[in-house]
């Protein structure tokens, strides 16, 4: 789960919270990735559950057509990382520090 991923998440659940009664669920978590949303503070944006939450629930899945062009790509990984810090101000030094790597 790279930064893009978890600040798409982030403005999701954003989104959602500006709509009447939204929220976003992550389900089928494992320790590593909640790990990652707890320390950006995205687990205050969201719910999530572990593997153990969803293991008797049915599986799902999300399928995607992979058609963004390279300019919806990028705006969408520039507003993903706004979300992020939108989240938590201090991920701002943390996307800063990944950025010089």
């Amino acid at each position: 789960m790279d930064s893009t991923f978890m600040g798409t998440l982030a403005g999701l659940a954003l989104r959602l919270r500006e709509s009447e009664n939204g929220s976003l669920l992550v389900c089928n978590v494992n320790e590593r990735n909640a790990d990652l949303l707890r320390n950006l503070g995205l687990n205050n944006l969201f719910t999530v559950e572990s593997k153990a939450d969803v293991a008797d629930q049915a599986e799902s899945t999300l399928s995607s057509d992979g058609s963004l062009s390279r300019l919806d790509h990028a705006t969408c990984m520039i507003e993903a990382h706004e979300a992020l810090v939108d989240a938590d101000p201090e991920n701002l030094a943390r996307l800063r520090m990944s950025w010089s790597i």
